[in-house]
């Protein structure tokens, strides 16, 4: 697996709402990243979104609920402006995110589905 999310942590208590923090650890491309994230934009069943609080870069994650014939789409969409080296090899981290976020999707599909 490319990216592998080992570890997140609530950093303000529950329930999810705009100001969450979470914080996350994960391995991408062989090397542990710790980041946090705070949710900016939350609507139930609709749509969620969250900015890097703290990271190694600058991050937004976007989902996007909506109804599907047979169940629930959901949409991802990451944006970043990696610096310095990171920068360099932006085009690489792209693809690699790219699938990896497939296999992800691929494996929670699988998850909600499973009987």
């Amino acid at each position: 697996m490319v990216r592998e999310i080992r570890a997140v942590e609530w950093k303000t208590a529950p329930p999810l709402a705009v100001g969450s923090r979470l914080a996350f650890v994960a391995h991408f491309l062989g090397r542990r990243l710790a980041y946090t994230y705070q949710v900016v934009d939350h609507v139930p069943h609709e749509r969620l979104v969250m900015r890097t609080a703290e990271g190694p870069f600058p991050m937004e994650t976007t989902y996007t609920f909506s109804a599907a014939p047979g169940g629930t789409r959901m949409t991802l969409r990451n944006r970043g402006q990696p610096a310095g080296f990171s920068r360099l090899v932006a085009p690489l981290m792209a693809a690699a995110m790219r699938r990896a976020n497939r296999k992800d999707l691929r494996r929670l599909k699988q998850l909600l589905e499973a009987p």
